[in-house]
Order: C-alpha cells, then sequence, then structure tokens
C-alpha cells in the first residue's frame, strides 16, 4: 500500500511512524486509520520497536477528523468507532514495544492512540484531553476503556466529563505519561529507550507485553463493543450535529439535547 499521510524511518531495527498530516494537525480520518491498519500489520520481522509521533511542532495527533464525522449517522459513528478501537487494538497487541512520543497536541483520537501505546514521553509543550463532550459525543476509540486504567477512575472521569485539557507535568503528575522532557531531544529519549529495550530478549519482552495486556485487558472486546454502540449513539442526537458544526464555523455550541432517566 502507498502511504500517504505516513512517513516511516528505520535506525537499526527500530522505526519511527510519524503522521504526517500537518494542514489538519494530523486529525485521524478514515485515509489516515486505514494506513495505519495497513502499516500494523505488515510490520518487518526485524522490527524491534516502534515509535509513533506526529509531522511538525504543533500536535500529535490533535483528535480525529471532526468533518469526516459531522454528517455521520448512527451506524456510521458506530463503525468508524469501531474501525478505530481496533486499529488501536493492533497497536496494543504488537509483539513489540510501542512507544508514543507526543510532541504536541494529543487531544481526543490523539490522546486514545497515545494509550494504546506501552509508553508514552511527551514534550514539555504536549497537551492532553478527551474534549468530545464539547461536541456531543463520547470517546470513540477506547478512551473511555483505556483513561480509566492509566490514571483511575476519579481522574478519567474529571477529564472526560470536562473536556479539558491538560499539560504535559500535570499528565505525568497523574500517571497518564512516562516522562516528559525538551522537544529538541524527544525522539532521541524515545529511541533511546527503544534501544535500551532492544537490547533484551525479544521473545521475552513479548511475552511480558502479552502476559500484562491478557491479565489486565481480559474484558477489551467486551468493553470496545459497548463504547462503540454509545458512541454510534451520539450521532442520532441533535448535541452531535451542533458541536461539530460550532466547530467548523468557528462558534461556540448552543447544545439542548436533555438527558432520559
Amino acid at each position: 500500500m502507498n502511504y500517504e499521510f505516513l512517513k516511516i524511518e528505520k535506525i537499526d531495527s527500530i522505526c519511527i511512524l510519524t503522521i504526517s498530516a500537518e494542514k489538519s494537525l494530523n486529525a485521524l480520518n478514515s485515509r489516515i486509520l486505514t494506513e495505519l491498519d495497513d502499516f500494523l500489520s505488515n510490520v518487518e520481522s526485524d522490527t524491534s520497536g516502534l515509535i509513533i509521533t506526529g509531522a511538525g511542532d504543533k500536535a500529535f495527533v490533535a483528535g480525529a477528523d471532526i468533518s469526516e464525522m459531522c454528517n455521520l449517522d448512527g451506524e456510521g459513528g458506530r463503525k468508524f468507532g469501531q474501525f478505530g478501537s481496533e486499529v488501536f487494538a493492533k497497536i496494543e497487541n504488537l509483539p513489540i514495544p510501542v512507544i508514543a512520543a507526543v510532541n504536541g497536541f494529543a487531544l481526543g483520537g490523539g490522546c486514545e492512540l497515545a494509550m494504546a501505546c506501552d509508553i508514552r514521553i511527551a514534550s514539555s509543550k504536549a497537551k492532553f484531553g478527551q474534549p468530545e463532550v464539547g461536541l456531543g459525543i463520547i470517546p470513540g476509540f477506547s478512551g473511555t476503556y483505556r483513561l480509566p486504567r492509566l490514571v483511575g477512575l476519579g481522574y478519567a472521569k474529571e477529564l472526560i466529563f470536562s473536556g479539558k485539557a491538560i499539560r504535559a507535568d500535570e499528565a505525568l503528575r497523574i500517571g497518564l505519561v512516562n516522562k516528559v522532557v525538551e522537544p529538541e531531544v524527544l525522539i532521541d529519549e524515545a529511541l533511546a529507550l527503544a534501544k535500551q529495550i532492544a537490547e533484551k530478549s525479544a521473545s521475552a519482552v513479548a511475552l511480558a507485553k502479552l502476559s500484562i495486556n491478557s491479565e489486565y485487558n481480559c474484558s477489551i472486546e467486551k468493553a470496545i463493543s459497548m463504547e462503540s454502540q454509545n458512541f454510534g449513539k451520539c450521532f442520532e442526537n441533535n448535541d452531535q450535529k451542533e458541536g461539530m458544526s460550532a466547530f467548523l464555523n468557528k462558534r461556540n455550541p448552543e447544545f439542548t439535547d436533555k438527558v432520559q432517566f
């Protein structure tokens, strides 16, 4: 497959994958997800580690592509969320360590992409958040599953319910990232860690990752299914239409949907 939005560099046995769509702040659309899916299905057998980052100095991945999502119906929303979750599950289940080198905004789908990686190293300029409720939807790429497991229920609910973004130092404090470094050494730090891991037994690392994931994520299929259903339901509501229309037209949304008790 010819990649339009992915750049791939190999340094020794370490692969650096850059999502490259700077005009849209590397926002995830169906094409980028399809390219990621293809890449993850065809990782070279001599690869000992994978680093994922974003092009430019502004964004890792600023989120999913709202211009693509805004006209989806319930079933379309469910399928889009399911596909994104399936792609991210491939990252989580790769038999090699995957490091997210977060160089800027990691919002919505970008935060979810980082969480699907094994380890997250952030630039001091990075920002993290799940702002979906401000668009009338919920996280759709397994965010409601992974975020509580990384930071605990309280912080996860605060971030998802408020939709606020947090700085890298706060993300470090609550356990969302492993390390914060200056922007100019971000890739070097990620490479150094990947090379350190590559010096160890590849089979042992693979089995350790399999064991951790199997024991920790035993109900992920059910969780993803439930999240996808609820993500799809958001696209049947007026608030989704209003939230995304307001975003695209650069105005504040006026939400009107009522909760049914």
